[in-house]
């Protein structure tokens, strides 16, 4: 492709050590990351606001700074971009043995159970337990999902949701009576494992917990700003309000959406 062709040759002279730009010379692979984790969350927002045009300018950020990696790397002698696409393109062959191989068609949740069973069997020689390979610095949602994708491809999970509900009550249950013995090291677990559950009871639905929260961020993010417009609009000051009225503010808020 011409124009993938030109990016890369704009990135070797943005990098030339003597006519490139100051900033992208002195970038190595470890200082570009905090702009990469930017560019990709700019990228995600995009996609939850549905804006196709932000979303296509943010996939360029993404693909220069994949340029970028990809060049640094080239000029430390580590790896070529050619590497870069070879790896990926054999490992999508090697995952996707229902269409390269002649295996049995299976429906999209056999797809993830054969990728992840695929995945450990190439990386049983370093990673020695099956959910192992989940980086850290993801947020906590993302994690305790596919930390449960992970699990239940070794069979580690409840084929109904009626355990799902009962452990949920369990935990509940649990929180209610640390909050009676004022165990604060034991609240804290049973907050923890509480919010672990609904992760497992959104994995269940099909839905992603991370995706699901944001959404519940968003709406009262939406319906809390409209208690503060009604309170400036009549010139009340909010913190004088009582809870009864700012939840009738936000039921009408609510009716109105």
């Amino acid at each position: 492709m011409i124009e993938f062709d030109e990016l890369r040759e704009i990135v070797k002279k943005l990098r030339d050590p003597e006519k490139g730009c100051p900033w992208d010379v002195k970038q190595t692979h470890r200082s570009l990351v905090p702009n990469f984790i930017e560019e990709l969350y700019e990228a995600i927002e995009a996609i939850e606001n549905e804006d196709m045009e932000h979303l296509a300018e943010e996939l360029g950020d993404l693909m220069l700074h994949i340029m970028m990696q990809a060049s640094i790397a080239e000029e430390e002698n580590k790896f070529q971009l050619e590497q870069v696409l070879n790896k990926i393109n054999s490992k999508l062959i090697r995952r996707h043995p229902h269409i390269f191989a002649g295996a049995a068609a299976v429906d999209a949740e056999g797809v993830k159970m054969n990728w992840e069973r695929i995945k450990q069997e190439e990386k049983k020689a370093y990673r020695k337990s099956i959910i192992d390979g989940i980086p850290r610095s993801m947020p906590a949602l993302i994690i305790a999902q596919r930390m449960q994708e992970k699990a239940a491809s070794a069979g580690f999970d409840w084929q109904d949701m009626e355990p799902v509900f009962a452990k949920m009550e369990e935990e509940i249950e649990e929180l209610k009576s640390a909050l009676e013995d004022n165990n604060c090291d034991q609240i804290e677990a049973e907050i923890g494992d509480i919010i672990f559950t609904v992760v497992n009871l959104s994995r269940k639905l099909g839905f992603d917990a991370e995706t699901c929260l944001k959404r519940t961020i968003k709406k009262f993010e939406h319906r809390f700003k409209k208690i503060e417009n009604y309170h400036k609009a009549n010139n009340h000051n909010i913190h004088e309000s009582d809870l009864e009225k700012l939840d009738e503010i936000w039921e009408m808020a609510k009716k109105t959406e």
